[in-house]
């Protein structure tokens, strides 16, 4: 299902929101597991990959993503083309078979890229693209935010365009890259619907970013119940999308959760540590330093969960692996994505899907040190949500974070 066309309005904003998740990694997952997975609407050997299903689609998706964002741009690393290949055919041999891209990621590079990587494989994967920035017009300025434009017109010019760079007919899911809530009108649900019906879009969705918040637009997809949402959602921050998972729950909506920076820019795979120098160009260096030293202490205090309990099996977890299933304990997570660096990276955080799922006992025990913070008591420099209505939705969800103004 995509857009129920018509019925997305600036929400009602809810009242106060309680800690804790909304799904246990051992009940109602639309999760698929065996050699012979569903993959889009067949059947595809994908090893030891686990596979849940995207919203209501009936897509299939792998419950570890790639993140196109590395690929064909250099805020991840500097990586020439045939490296960004060998990515990715690295990704296809782990069982990968989600790919998000947009198409602003290297101004299209990023999509002409995973476009030639995945064209012998176009039936056995699902591809999502997103579009809303011009940047065809406005030159890029650093890790600036570009001017978007949302309306009908241009999201169906940009997604033309987006086919033509990835030499496809159609894309499995099209979502608006970081609309705001009064940017999607009934006009743009109406163009949505028609691109579904015309063969170009298979299922539709909302990117949420770039900085972490927007409540009042995780709120509004819920209640429209949109296939797919996508926000930072990781162990250390787990607002907003813990509230999105509440939404989701309270409006009965089949949306999928996306959740991407699950290891929090470098902390949670140990990737950036005390010793590590960030280089002017590295997208992470835009966390406060607080924000790493804060993090560092936590990290400690996870340790726990490299060791699974005896409940759900033997066997050991990475951090970085234990912070995804940490993610995929809930119901409503179809798929996550993280910043792969390197095929080892691929390979290392691929084998996530294998390793034993979080308890019940582990995740609660991982809430009750987030819900004190980690026994922090200091400023991190990470206490604001971005809004786009004067932070109304986050006074209302009852979130303890200041508003960062958009």
């Amino acid at each position: 299902m995509g857009f129920r066309r018509g019925t997305l309005v600036t929400p009602t904003l809810p009242g106060a929101v309680s800690g804790g998740g909304t799904g246990s990694g051992n009940s109602g997952l639309r999760r698929f597991s065996g050699v012979f997975a569903p993959h889009k609407y067949g059947a595809v050997q994908s090893g030891d990959m686990q596979h849940r299903e995207l919203g209501d689609t009936g897509l299939s998706v792998s419950e570890i993503g790639f993140g196109s964002w590395v690929v064909g741009t250099d805020w991840w690393g500097d990586r020439s083309r045939e490296e960004d290949l060998a990515m990715v055919e690295a990704a296809l041999d782990a069982g990968i078979t989600f790919f998000d891209t947009g198409d602003v990621y290297g101004h299209g590079d990023s999509e002409e890229i995973l476009g030639e990587a995945l064209a012998e494989h176009r039936e056995d994967v699902v591809v999502s693209t997103k579009v809303g920035y011009d940047f065809y017009n406005n030159p890029q300025a650093g890790h600036g935010e570009l001017p978007k434009r949302i309306e009908p017109d241009w999201i169906e010019t940009a997604l033309d365009r987006s086919l033509d760079r990835l030499d496809f007919e159609y894309v499995d899911l099209l979502m608006l890259h970081n609309a705001n809530v009064e940017e999607v009108d009934a006009d743009v649900l109406e163009t949505l619907d028609r691109l579904q019906e015309s063969g170009r879009v298979e299922a539709v969705g909302w990117a949420l970013g770039p900085s972490i918040g927007w409540l009042a637009e995780g709120e509004a997809a819920a209640e429209a119940d949109v296939d797919a949402l996508q926000t930072v959602f990781n162990l250390f921050e787990q607002e907003p999308g813990q509230h999105f998972l509440e939404q989701i729950d309270d409006h009965d909506a089949s949306t999928s959760l996306l959740p991407r920076v699950p290891h929090s820019s470098g902390l949670l795979n140990e990737q950036v540590t005390p010793e590590t120098e960030l280089g002017e160009g590295d997208h992470r260096a835009h966390r406060p330093e607080e924000w790493y030293e804060a993090g560092w202490e936590k990290v400690e205090q996870l340790r726990f969960l490299e060791t699974p309990d005896s409940t759900v099996g033997d066997g050991e977890r990475t951090l970085a692996q234990a912070s995804l299933q940490w993610l995929l304990y809930h119901d409503a997570v179809a798929s996550v994505t993280p910043t792969f660096r390197s095929p080892a990276d691929v390979e290392a955080w691929t084998a996530a899907s294998e390793v034993p799922p979080l308890s019940d006992a582990e995740y609660e025990r991982v809430q009750s040190l987030y819900r004190e913070n980690f026994g922090i008591d200091r400023d991190d420099g990470m206490d604001a949500l971005r809004t786009s209505v004067d932070g109304e939705d986050i006074e209302a969800a009852g979130i303890d974070a200041e508003p960062a103004a958009y």
